[in-house]
């Protein structure tokens, strides 16, 4: 599979704010889940605005097509996003991972309408089962979506190979956090 992200769009205080945010929800995802669920929230809309915008772009007008415009929208997005998925946990935990698999699916495999279907119904199901088991979700979760931004950032800022490092840094981080939270959260509900 060939993954290609545009990285070159994000200026350096989007990716340090990013690091961030994702070493927060890495290691603290469950002890700070409000925030937590805001951030991931505020992540995931801007990360669709940015898969977004080159079709947004083929119909609006110039106006929109400035710079200004280009950075405002993915940050109007994911405000938007975080505001809504702040509000109520069993629907922002279902919503966080049918979001998540959606934004997985359109960025990795892309955006043809059976693609998303068949990303829409995996996302139903494991959005079911992540509001049955709460807490380990939340702690997957938070460490799976840091582990994203986080990985996005070390990208940013390194020389690594994208295509041979991305998943095994993506992965390990993933298992530090979740395995760091889980040990962190032993006697908190």
């Amino acid at each position: 599979m060939n993954i290609n992200l545009d990285l070159t769009r994000l200026q350096i205080p989007e990716v340090i704010l990013m690091a961030i945010a994702g070493v927060l929800l890495l290691f603290l995802g469950y002890r700070i889940k409000k925030v937590g669920f805001f951030i991931i929230w505020f992540l995931i809309g801007f990360n669709l605005m940015r898969i977004l915008m080159p079709a947004i772009n083929s119909v609006s007008p110039d106006a929109i097509k400035t710079e200004l415009w280009q950075n405002l929208l993915p940050i109007a997005g994911g405000l938007l996003l975080a505001l809504l998925g702040f509000s109520i946990e069993k629907l922002c935990v279902g919503g966080m991972v049918f979001a998540m698999i959606i934004m997985l699916t359109a960025q990795y495999f892309g955006t043809d309408i059976q693609t998303l279907v068949i990303g829409a119904i995996i996302g139903v199901v494991l959005a079911g089962l992540a509001v049955t088991l709460m807490k380990p979700t939340i702690i997957v979760a938070t460490s799976l979506m840091g582990a994203y931004t986080l990985a996005l950032a070390i990208f940013k800022f390194s020389s690594l190979d994208f295509q041979t490092y991305y998943f095994p840094l993506l992965i390990g981080l993933t298992i530090l956090g979740s395995a760091v939270q889980f040990a962190t959260t032993k006697r908190i509900d």
